[in-house]
């Protein structure tokens, strides 16, 4: 019998099939994969060579005796799914978000907490090469007292992507749960983990989406746009989540005597000019990462960038950060791998740095919920 840690997967879609591909990386034996469509998740099994496929999961966890569970549907078909593997004494991997709102999240969290289980939350951006960096110019002492950060991001992703969960708030979708998780999990990585205070406000400017039968993957969407949108025998679904949000927060940080000032700034929808950034501003510097998820490259303004202190000059990426990357196509398939790689390493026992759990899913569905109820407007109309 394989000693190997065994893992059976809630999903078939592009997640599914990642989270697959990450803990076969991380050296576990996948036993098993469950999803909605007989037809869909037999062929997914057959194409990755997974011994087991069957569209009932509590039978799948009968059968299939896992050690860990890894959850790759949509955030609002997560509850149960997660509720049952914990009752049966598995660890959870579970992509973000980690509900659809956050009373079923902290449930989650107080369960797992409950039953001694071990829980990963994939807000697994925190892991992109140029944030790694960040965190160790910022430890350095590279920018002096870390004061502000700006995140900026315009998607200008299509209006006529098929209807789907994404468009739903109950099924987990829209930008906070699956940008805002991101980008807040890098922040914190970076300046510090501990979340004083929040405010914010989200935009839904898109309304409607075309429904189209036969989409399975997330990342294949696209391929389903209809040609002429203006046919008037498309059906239409109604988008019920926010497609922007601006949200003010402070962080507490050990480099830091005052909280730090956080602005994340995101339109989905939105076209951008210049490229999205993160903008670290410290006392002595600042550090500025171009593109989206602070993919890079790295510049470091001020005494400590190695040349002209009033220069935004190019950092080379660490040997060790980059040495320390897993060899994958894709940013999100990438980071995936890193986070499981850091879990499947804890469940073997050895020593690994903290990464996010059920309890920072928790917490950000909470925040989420916060941002979306938006009672912090002060009304200026009569002044």
């Amino acid at each position: 019998m394989s000693n190997k840690v065994k893992v059976l997967v809630h999903g078939t879609g592009f997640a599914g099939q990642g989270h697959a591909e990450a803990f076969r990386y991380a050296g576990a034996e996948i036993v098993g994969i469950v999803g909605r469509t007989e037809s869909v998740v037999k062929q997914v099994a057959q194409d990755m060579e997974i011994p087991y496929a069957s569209t009932d999961w509590q039978q799948a966890l009968t059968d299939c005796k896992p050690d860990v569970v890894s959850i790759a549907t949509p955030g609002g078909a997560h509850v149960e799914p997660i509720k049952q593997a914990i009752a049966f004494g598995c660890h959870v991997f579970s992509d973000k978000p980690l509900t659809a709102d956050g009373s079923t999240s902290k449930e989650l969290h107080e369960l797992a907490v409950a039953k001694g289980v071990k829980t990963a939350f994939a807000s697994s951006f925190r892991y992109m090469p140029e944030i790694l960096h960040a965190k160790r110019l910022v430890a350095a002492g590279a920018i002096g007292e870390p004061l502000e950060v700006e995140c900026i991001s315009h998607f200008n992703l299509e209006r006529d992507i098929p209807f789907g969960w994404s468009h739903r708030q109950e099924d987990g979708g829209g930008r906070l749960n699956n940008n805002f998780t991101h980008m807040m999990s890098i922040v914190t990585s970076v300046v510090g983990e501990k979340i004083l205070s929040i405010m914010g406000e989200v935009r839904d400017d898109l309304g409607k989406a075309p429904i189209v039968e036969g989409v399975h993957n997330f990342k294949t969407r696209r391929d389903f746009i209809p040609e002429d949108i203006n046919d008037p025998s498309l059906k239409w679904g109604e988008s019920n989540v926010e497609w922007s949000y601006n949200v003010l927060a402070q962080l507490e940080s050990e480099f830091a005597k005052k909280p730090v000032s956080v602005m994340f700034k995101h339109g989905g929808l939105h076209p951008r000019f210049n490229e999205d950034h993160i903008v670290f501003y410290g006392s002595k510097g600042a550090i500025y990462i171009k593109g989206h998820y602070g993919a890079g490259p790295l510049y470091l303004y001020g005494e400590n960038n190695g040349g002209d202190a009033k220069e935004w000059l190019e950092q080379a990426l660490p040997a060790d950060i980059a040495a320390d990357i897993p060899n994958v196509e894709g940013d999100t398939e990438r980071n995936w791998r890193y986070l499981i790689r850091e879990m499947v390493k804890d469940i073997e026992g050895e020593d690994v740095p903290p990464y996010q759990t059920f309890k920072e899913g928790s917490q950000y569905q909470q925040l989420i919920d916060l941002i979306r109820k938006n009672d912090y407007w002060v009304d200026v109309s009569k002044l």
